[in-house]
């Protein structure tokens, strides 16, 4: 029966999901989390360290070690990677790549030297910045002057100029390293190297991805020239055409079909981003299905029958892979905040849970955590700590089952406030990410938004989204017969809404906001 690869090579982790379209499941599921399985590395959640909080990168050979650990996996564990018919991928989005060769000027991968060895002497850049990267506020406001304020760079992009969004990253390279940046032959995605590398040549940007780079223009598809120019020197020269998601950019490189068994000629469907690809994964390609992200980052995100933007700027457009666009809201303290503060009380997983949903109330009796360890981008703000309200004992930090509690009402409460800009009416929501297990979360999400929460039954939606690509354009199969068979819910762990604290979280929701406007007016 045919079979579809999916890969995700996110923040903390590269995965796989393969999907056997005759028989409508999932057929082999790997991973390899970088902190854990590549600790020579040095990056414990995927990032490596830096004196200057505000710098976020990650060493590319990592990605590419993963790879091959993960093909290695999935072949010792059984997978029959000669019946793949298609593989696609997705990618942390916005963080860039930098290599001294275009890929399109190698002659394939030679097969008796690691991946690594190879790629190693191909970048301009040892390291790439990633979405967590705040230290371009200097660049976003020289770009967005440069082509007439914000307003006109959400009017093209979709999005205001935003630090961690690849435009503002790939200036700061230019002129921090002016001359690493001349001898920069070509500037890719994640997304888009990954696929690079699967077909030994140049693979494009995908819509989908390229939106969230402060240089693509939602109305053509193109490079916008003026975003371009004022970017970067010669930036034009140096990036990959954009393309549709749906693009076959090549066969799977010899290299791999040696290696690891594929069948040769193999098509790669072009790499999407992970929110993108999670749009697919999930079944929420239609308007009227909101999706909650809980990663490295939670994210909100929609389909939208026609683009609008968000008035405020936090808020993105991007290209949904199933045509169309997609509405996507990003926080930058996700699943990381709340470790952190079950560390600091003492909690673990588990207890973290029942402390929400055994040991507290809706509302958290009225004290407040809004859990600020990284600069937050929704909204914005550079608080360099948590802030906390309410008793003496709270705000010490003493009482652990309700900043549990806090943490995640606060989350959910910001999600609710900055997503209200998409006027969309919501029939579902669905939750992917790590923490969709967890049900003292998922009882909290829908309680704030007064709607189900349903998560998904495969837990790697952006994977999963991805295998659903490669089978939609390498084998013609329709969005919807794939979401049906693939996009399950799990009914035991959806949580409806309890609508006696529609009140409570409406008053709440209030409070914050004004703490909110009060953290951003002393801004």
């Amino acid at each position: 029966m045919p079979q579809y690869l999916g890969l995700d090579s996110s923040t903390q982790s590269l995965s796989a999901t393969v999907i056997d379209t005759g028989r409508g499941a999932v057929v082999a599921e790997e991973s390899v989390v970088f902190g854990r399985d590549l600790p020579e590395f040095g990056a414990p959640n995927g990032v490596l360290p830096n004196a200057d909080p505000a710098v976020k990168h990650s060493d590319p050979l990592m990605w590419i070690a993963a790879l091959e650990r993960l093909l290695e996996q999935l072949r010792a564990r059984g997978a029959d990677l000669a019946a793949i018919r298609g593989i696609s991928g997705a990618g942390q989005q916005h963080g860039s790549v930098y290599l001294a060769r275009s890929l399109a000027s190698i002659d394939g991968w030679r097969k008796d030297q690691s991946l690594v060895d190879q790629v190693r002497p191909l970048l301009s850049r040892p390291t790439a910045p990633i979405w967590m990267d705040s230290a371009t506020s200097a660049e976003c406001e020289e770009i967005g002057a440069a082509i007439g304020g914000q307003a006109r760079a959400v009017a093209v992009t979709g999005s205001r100029m935003i630090e961690r969004f690849t435009g503002p990253q790939i200036r700061r390279f230019s002129k921090l390293e002016p001359a690493a940046y001349a001898q920069t032959a070509e500037i890719h995605l994640v997304s888009s190297f990954m696929a690079s590398i699967l077909v030994g040549t140049t693979a494009p940007i995908d819509l989908g991805d390229g939106a969230g780079m402060n240089l693509l223009e939602l109305a053509t598809g193109t490079w916008h020239p003026g975003l371009v120019e004022a970017t970067a020197p010669g930036l034009d020269a140096k990036l990959p055409r954009p393309m549709a998601s749906a693009t076959v950019v090549g066969e799977l490189a010899d290299y791999f079909v040696s290696r690891y068994g594929f069948s040769p000629r193999t098509p790669v469907v072009a790499f999407t981003g992970d929110n993108p690809s999670s749009l697919v994964g999930m079944g929420a390609t239609d308007p009227g299905t909101a999706v909650v992200s809980l990663g490295t980052s939670d994210t909100v995100f929609a389909a939208m029958s026609a683009p609008r933007t968000d008035p405020r700027g936090f808020g993105h457009v991007f290209g949904n892979p199933a045509g169309g666009f997609l509405s996507l809201i990003c926080f930058a303290n996700g699943s990381l905040a709340r470790e952190r503060v079950a560390q600091r009380v003492g909690l673990d997983w588990p207890a973290f849970e029942r402390a929400i949903l055994e040991e507290t109330r809706p509302g958290s009796d009225g004290n407040v955590l809004l859990p600020l360890f990284e600069p937050e981008m929704t909204p914005r703000l550079r608080v360099p700590e948590p802030v906390l309200a309410g008793t003496p004992e709270f705000v010490a930090w003493r009482q652990p089952a309700l900043a549990a509690r806090a943490t995640v009402e606060a989350q959910a409460v910001s999600m609710r406030l900055h997503s209200a800009w998409i006027g969309q009416r919501l029939e579902r929501v669905l939750v992917t990410g790590g923490a969709s297990r967890n049900r003292g979360i998922l009882r909290v999400l829908a309680d704030v938004f007064q709607a189900e929460m349903q998560p998904l039954s495969v837990a790697n939606s952006s994977a999963l989204g991805a295998a659903v690509r490669a089978a939609h354009a390498v084998g013609g199969l329709g969005f919807d017969a794939l979401q049906r068979a693939f996009s399950a819910r799990d009914a035991s762990l959806a949580v409806a809404p309890d609508p006696t604290t529609a009140a409570t979280y409406d008053a709440l929701a209030a409070r914050i906001a004004g703490m909110i406007a009060e953290l951003e007016a002393k801004a």
